[in-house]
Formats: structure tokens, C-alpha cells, sequence
């Protein structure tokens, strides 16, 4: 059996940088590590408490598609369908469930399943989040 490596980053791209990166700041709870011009896009990264790093990119308009049938993210579209953040536990789903009231962040119930429970969220361009716990073992 290979071991297969963690996720290192997820980068996202965003019709904002700057509304999307205070959304995603708000969220997470902390500064970018890096706010970086390439030339060929714009980023801004957030380290995530286990490692990993969710990026946010935005290209020039000269080179952004200008089809207007994208302008917002569908998960329905053949690509990303979502971004989940692991919790340990379903408590630990209450607390983000209670964060983001006190942040004023819309989302769903939390919804259990027989893999699991989870709790969606989008960010300003409709990007579909969710926190994620495996199931309670009893």
C-alpha cells in the first residue's frame, strides 16, 4: 500500500482578492502569511492550524475569462465541488456552528449522515465550504 502524501495547499480562485481575502480572514481568524503579485496572478495565502494552506487567486482582468456563465462558482460545473475543513468531533462542529453566528456567516444546519456530519458555508463568490466531523463512535 502506497502512503499517500496530505493535501499541501487548495488554492481558490476569486472574482475579489481583497473582499474575498477579508471574508477568509474573518473566518479563519488570522493574518496571510504572504500577499504576493507573480505578474500572471495575484495570491494570498492562510496557513491552516494543521499545515496545510488555502490560497486565493486572482488574475488580471485581461487574462480572467470574461464568460459571464462563470462569474459565480457552481459546484455543478465539472471542477471543485467543495473545500471541507476537518473537525475532530461533532462538539467541535457546535463551536464552528457558534462562530459563525457570532460572525454573522450564513450556513446550513448541521446535517449528520452515517460518514459523518457536516456544515456548509460559501464564501463571497459562492464557493462551497464545509466543516467536516467524522462519526461519533459509540
Amino acid at each position: 500500500m502506497v502512503n499517500f502524501p496530505a493535501l499541501a495547499h487548495v488554492a481558490l480562485t476569486v472574482s475579489d482578492l481583497r473582499t474575498s481575502a477579508a471574508w477568509y480572514q474573518r473566518l479563519i481568524g488570522a493574518e496571510p502569511i504572504l500577499d504576493e503579485d507573480t505578474g500572471p496572478f495575484h495570491h494570498i495565502i492562510f496557513a491552516l492550524g494543521n499545515g496545510t494552506m488555502l490560497g486565493l487567486h486572482a488574475f488580471p482582468p485581461d487574462t480572467a475569462s470574461t464568460d459571464q456563465g462563470w462569474a459565480r462558482f457552481d459546484e455543478r460545473r465539472v471542477g471543485l465541488d467543495h473545500v471541507a475543513f476537518a473537525c475532530a468531533d461533532r462538539a467541535e462542529l457546535e463551536n464552528w456552528r457558534k462562530r459563525l453566528n457570532d460572525l454573522g456567516i450564513e450556513h446550513s444546519e448541521i446535517v449528520d449522515a452515517h460518514y459523518g456530519s457536516g456544515l456548509a458555508l460559501r464564501d463571497p463568490d459562492n464557493i462551497q465550504l464545509e466543516f467536516f466531523a467524522p462519526p461519533s463512535r459509540s
